[in-house]
């Protein structure tokens, strides 16, 4: 007897960052794990793409030129409601994390990881009730890096709106915004 059965296609994921390197090497581990993956380096062309494909999976970066990850991830959300989306970054902050989720993101993974956590992340659902209080308080130049990150949320990341309600030049809110953030 001959198997009729068609084998169903592979869910579809978008990935939205703009480094090509690191698009090229994540989306081949997230293709070997199943994923019919699509590459996007901004906002814009990642939404395409999900009107295109219909995705059930993305993975967006949070700084790209353009608009911001948060408000791709508002905007997949609004085209699919259903989509599990991952928000990326090398600059985590609490405010961000919590607006990410807020507009809908799934999880929210701080860079360098690996397709692994990734795929863990798309199908956590619950919180971590076994997840501990950090044991010291956090340091002066965190506070500051969480409140810019905030007053930035609220200018809708305007800089130089950002610089004039945080009270200092441009220039030196960039300077802020370009280093690392201050460990937690």
């Amino acid at each position: 007897m001959i198997d009729t059965m068609l084998e169903a296609p592979a869910p579809a994921l978008i990935l939205v960052d703009d480094d090509p390197a690191f698009c090229e090497v994540l989306g081949d581990a997230l293709a070997r794990r199943g994923l019919d993956t699509f590459i996007a380096h901004n906002a814009e062309d990642g939404l395409r793409l999900a009107e295109q494909h219909a995705p059930g999976y993305a993975v967006v970066d949070l700084r790209m030129p353009g608009p911001s990850g948060l408000e791709l991830v508002a905007r997949l959300r609004a085209q699919d409601p259903e989509m599990k989306i991952v928000v990326l970054t090398g600059y985590a902050s609490i405010t961000t994390a919590v607006e990410a989720i807020k507009l809908g993101a799934t999880y929210y993974l701080t860079k360098p990881t690996d397709a692994d956590e990734i795929m863990a992340a798309f199908h956590r659902d619950d919180g971590n009730i076994r997840a501990e209080a950090a044991p010291n308080p956090i340091s002066m130049d965190r506070i500051e890096w969480e409140h810019i990150q905030r007053v930035l949320v609220e200018c809708g990341g305007n800089v130089s709106e950002g610089a004039r309600r945080l009270g200092m030049h441009r220039r030196t809110l960039q300077r802020k915004l370009n280093k690392r953030p201050a460990p937690v």
